[in-house]
């Protein structure tokens, strides 16, 4: 029988916290809260969460420069919690480490199905080994990307990206999947995001003696198809 997934909560509301423990307790996690940063960094080192919920209103540390400081220590996914509504303040989010954002109050049942996904991305990726699409090869692991040999140097979100498409050779992936897969959340859904990172993804991986790799489905999404 598995362990249960441990996760970590950081928030100083104590009535939200003792609530998330105990849904968190009963969709079958392992769970500890804390309610400030400092707090929340140490039980990090001492109990190795393999996911963090991280309010970003927090005391003495502030929840962005926590989530800078997780990152920097652990690959497990952060989901950060704000009462922030503004997009910008989301994206700072974000831009600290955090794998996805929800704005309170939410819905626990939407919770609950985010952690899921972002466990199940953390998952995929640390067991993912080495994918191959023609010349270009992926290494999960080690974050590494190479095209006929040389490396390929990408942002997070790029190789997160094309790690995606590339779990899924061939198949054509709509923009909400993609968003759903690599973000893990949905305030950006309406946007030209995934187009942009895509255009970012073509400028680094192809060229005169590297035909592209990725194809654009009109009115649908992408596919990665490597040349035959």
């Amino acid at each position: 029988m598995s362990c249960p997934s441990r996760i970590l909560v950081v928030e100083d509301d104590p009535d939200l916290a003792q609530a998330l423990v105990l849904e968190l307790e009963h969709a079958g996690y392992a769970v500890h809260a804390v309610g400030d940063g400092p707090a929340a960094l140490r039980l990090e080192a001492e109990w190795k969460p393999d996911l963090v919920l991280l309010d970003l209103g927090l005391p003495s540390l502030d929840g962005l420069d926590v989530c800078r400081r997780l990152r920097s220590a652990t690959r497990a996914p952060v989901i950060v919690l704000t009462a922030r509504d503004a997009v910008a303040d989301r994206v700072r989010g974000l831009d600290a480490g955090a794998d996805d954002s929800i704005v309170k109050p939410f819905s626990l049942d939407e919770l609950l199905a985010r952690v899921r996904s972002a466990l199940r991305r953390a998952s995929s990726r640390d067991h993912g080994g080495v994918l191959r699409a023609g010349d270009l090869v992926l290494d999960a692991a080690a974050r590494t990307v190479t095209r006929r040999g040389e490396p390929v140097r990408l942002t997070r979100r790029e190789f997160d990206l094309l790690e995606c498409l590339m779990r899924h050779p061939g198949q054509v992936l709509d923009r909400a999947t993609l968003l759903a897969e690599v973000w893990g959340h949905d305030f950006l859904g309406g946007s030209n995001v995934i187009d942009v990172y895509v255009r970012y993804l073509r400028a680094k991986l192809d060229g005169p003696d590297r035909p592209p790799l990725i194809q654009t489905v009109r009115g649908i999404g992408y596919a990665l198809r490597p040349p035959p």
